[in-house]
């Protein structure tokens, strides 16, 4: 029994109290949001039960609440990620780790973005004309929901294959849908040859054990070759003038057309990059543009290009990575040791940091048979 029965029971009523206003007012606060939700989710649900009951204009349920999600009062990344989170099912720190954001800082945002949707009070697909000026936006959120597909941050999958599979027919069905001038404006004949060109190498990416396969080892008879035929004559007609989408799935295609990885054309490659970084700017672009540049010129060129990536603005475990393998190449293997190391700290639990303790594991012992002294620990593989 407590000392003071009375004081005890006006205390816990007290915070009962406080505990039951405190819900009430964030549930009040919420439910705007809870509307959306609840709306998307029940929109999904009914033309799941009854796909004959879709708008004829837009066969495809996803398309409509991506739609929905590009509203003009959100910006087109806000459009985006809540897309992503909310339509397309994308976890919070995917999401994050596709904006090169802190998990805090989107999940910020994504809230700001479902509140300002609430006050704009209407759901409503958007007619014709809206349709076509926000095709872009949809294909960017099918471009960034099948990245997130191939490259999960965690986990123990190296592709997500229904999501893949969803990012893939959302780009077909907007091709599909637009007319040819919206068509030509949102690239989408480029989008569509670059994720096919992907996608067709699904059933290399990954052992028979699950385990991660790098491009360079995967077994190119596994490749969809009817896949990348349809990709390179829908590529064919567009290629010109430079845009994000057509450089990426010239990129794409240089791959699928090398019959071995030896035989790879990296100069083009190479030049490809550096044409796409002049027109985004993007860190993650200058980090393929690294491994490019070390294919071509070397590592030490690759480890130039590589020093200019700000490992804020990037996944700090593949730039790492990256620097470890081209630190492997030039015979700094204590570097690259120190390497791997800081890319197996900055990785999270999954298939990805199992592939970087075996590479680690594997240096370490390269290193123990040459007698060299081992810098730090370097964690062992598991099994």
């Amino acid at each position: 029994m407590p000392a003071n029965p009375p004081a005890w029971l006006l205390t816990v009523a007290r915070r009962r109290a406080v505990d039951r206003l405190r819900s009430e007012a964030v549930a009040a606060r919420a439910t705007p949001l809870l509307a959306i939700d609840a709306d998307l989710s029940r929109r999904a649900m009914e033309v799941a039960a009854d796909p004959a009951a879709a708008d004829d204009q837009l066969p495809d349920e996803r398309l409509r609440l991506v739609l929905i999600c590009a509203h003009p009062v959100l910006s087109a990344e806000l459009a985006a990620a809540l897309s992503l989170r909310l339509v397309m099912g994308v976890p919070t720190h995917e999401v994050a780790r596709l904006f090169c954001l802190p998990v805090t800082t989107m999940a910020a945002r994504l809230t700001r973005a479902r509140k300002r949707l609430a006050a704009v009070g209407s759901l409503l697909p958007p007619d014709d004309d809206v349709l076509v000026d926000r095709l872009g936006t949809v294909a960017d959120v099918a471009y960034l929901a099948f990245t997130a597909a191939y490259a999960p941050s965690s986990g123990d999958r190296v592709v997500l294959p229904e999501l893949a599979a969803t990012a893939v027919e959302l780009v077909r069905v907007v091709r599909d849908l637009a007319p040819p001038e919206a068509r030509a404006a949102a690239d989408l004949d480029a989008l569509w040859a670059l994720v096919l060109l992907q996608h067709a190498r699904r059933d290399a990416r990954t052992g028979e054990d699950g385990s991660l396969v790098l491009l360079a080892e995967q077994d190119r008879r596994r490749w969809r070759h009817a896949e990348i035929a349809e990709a390179l004559r829908v590529l064919t007609p567009v290629v010109g003038t430079a845009t994000p989408y057509r450089l990426q799935a010239m990129i794409a295609a240089q791959h699928a057309l090398a019959p071995t990885a030896e035989q790879t054309r990296w100069d083009r490659i190479a030049a490809w990059y550096a044409e796409l970084e002049a027109l985004t700017g993007s860190p993650v672009v200058r980090l393929n543009r690294a491994v490019a540049v070390a294919e071509t010129d070397g590592p030490e060129a690759g480890l130039g290009v590589l020093r200019g990536v700000d490992p804020r603005r990037v996944m700090p475990h593949r730039r790492a990575a990256v620097e470890a393998d081209l630190l492997l190449r030039t015979g700094r293997e204590a570097e690259a040791a120190t390497a791997f190391d800081a890319a197996i700290a900055a990785c999270p639990e999954g298939v990805e940091r199992r592939h970087l303790e075996q590479r680690a594991l594997l240096l370490s012992r390269r290193r123990a048979r040459a007698g060299s002294p081992r810098s730090r620990s370097v964690p062992s593989a598991p099994g």
